[in-house]
């Protein structure tokens, strides 16, 4: 008897496309160039980006406004069956609050060597968190460059 195969609607690549489009959204807003999107069994339930100066607010990341999308969506303050895909590896203060949402799974896109989560905070994820990075790396890392040499 031959095993069936289930097949995910969409990919890590997939999802991640639709977290770097939000990132550019925020580029040409003006705001530093990161997207993230929340998926809950094959679907799309947030996405959002930067507001940090649209809002005039240090907490206003691009993850911390997907989770509180989501978990306004779906009306619970639990991400568990949830993956995020950001553009960018998170901060500490994004760690903290994707711990606390208990989120099943992160994807991120480019680390952040100089204000990213596992540099300061390695252990600030929830245990059963899984993480991935590196996807479409190359393309999130390049719009944050850009971005940097647009300012200076």
């Amino acid at each position: 008897m031959k095993k069936e195969t289930v097949m995910e609607p969409f990919d890590d690549l997939y999802y991640m496309k639709r977290a770097l489009a939000e990132a550019e959204q925020a580029f040409a807003e003006g705001e530093v160039p990161v997207g993230a999107v929340v998926v809950c069994q094959g679907r799309i339930i947030s996405r959002a980006h930067n507001l940090t100066e649209t809002l005039n607010d240090v907490t206003a990341h691009a993850e911390m406004q997907a989770i509180t999308a989501a978990t306004n969506l779906i009306g619970g303050k639990y991400l568990i069956d949830c993956t995020l895909y950001v553009t960018l590896e998170p901060c500490t203060m994004c760690a903290g609050a994707l711990n606390w949402s208990k989120v099943s799974r992160i994807v991120f896109g480019a680390s952040d060597e100089k204000r990213g989560f596992r540099k300061f905070a390695p252990n600030a994820l929830h245990p059963k968190t899984i993480l991935l990075g590196g996807i479409l790396q190359n393309e999130c890392a390049l719009l944050m460059k850009k971005f940097f040499e647009k300012k200076r």
